[in-house]
């Protein structure tokens, strides 16, 4: 969930070939890849709240320096739950509390933090001008730099806005490679039916090496360069977030659809590999 995402359609260094026919959803990925070892899931197999074991949230309604207008809550049924073996994430106009738009935040952040993996992600997202949903990874401690954002990483597994329905983005952001200095690195594929079908959004991490699909197509690839942490602070523990803003500075760009509203995040699994030994 990128800062000020909006600038990046005028700053953008594209690592990767952009696919310009929609994936199939038909090209679901294997239930354990070759040569990994599953580490940790969420099959999502218990209706109500998600498992507290597995999942924490990230609750307000700052803005999240984007000027987004959705106030976050935790253990709000409404907005976040278990049904039918599906997670739900769901943003509401729904004035709840004083707040206009209401969603959810989802973390894993000591509960499951990895360095390097496979994440695979199988989901599909919500729709309409104004939903800016995420899959994406920020560092459990941060240590670099000023100890903040872009200086200590971050990771976009998945990126969509709903005025620009089926293009899917990845990116990396660090010090030296966000949209403020025009070097950020980021690529985008479509895929036609992001909201009506579920897709496998994939991130694959190493000490070399960043790499994302939708599916069994792999347009997203940037390189550890060698040059330190001001290039390449993806060398210790990261967590998963899952959430659906409404409007901010990328997502409400063209405005919000008033008439979309509730709009679900609906997910089949979260699973996390780690290279076998």
């Amino acid at each position: 969930m990128k800062r000020y995402h909006w600038l990046s359609f005028l700053f953008v260094i594209t690592l990767g070939a952009c696919d310009k026919d929609s994936v199939s959803a038909d090209n679901k990925p294997p239930e354990k890849p070759e040569g990994w070892q599953l580490v940790w899931s969420d099959e999502f197999s218990v209706n109500g709240l998600p498992d507290p074991l597995k999942w924490g949230y990230q609750t307000g309604g700052s803005g999240w320096g984007n000027d987004e207008k959705q106030y976050y809550y935790a253990d709000r049924a409404e907005n976040a739950r278990v049904e039918n073996g599906m997670l739900i994430i769901e943003a509401r106009r729904d004035n709840f509390e004083g707040h206009t738009y209401t969603s959810a935040r989802m973390v894993t952040r000591g509960k499951g933090d990895w360095t390097y993996g496979r994440f695979e992600i199988r989901a599909k997202l919500p729709a309409g001008r104004g939903t800016w949903p995420a899959i994406w990874m920020m560092p459990t401690e941060s240590t670099y730099g000023s100890g903040g954002w872009p200086d200590n990483g971050e990771i976009d597994i998945m990126e969509h806005v709903g005025y620009n329905m089926g293009t899917v983005h990845a990116s990396i952001h660090s010090k030296m490679y966000y949209h403020k200095i025009g070097t950020q690195k980021t690529a985008t594929t479509r895929v036609n039916d992001v909201s009506l079908k579920f897709h496998n959004y994939i991130l694959e991490w190493d000490a070399n090496e960043i790499r994302a699909w939708v599916d069994t197509t792999r347009y997203f690839t940037t390189p550890n360069e060698g040059k330190g942490w001001e290039y390449w602070p993806f060398d210790k523990d990261f967590y998963l977030i899952l959430n659906i803003a409404v409007g901010g500075s990328w997502g409400g760009a063209q405005g919000i659809d008033d008439t979309i509203f509730p709009q679900q995040m609906v997910i089949d699994y979260v699973r996390v590999y780690q290279k076998e030994q």
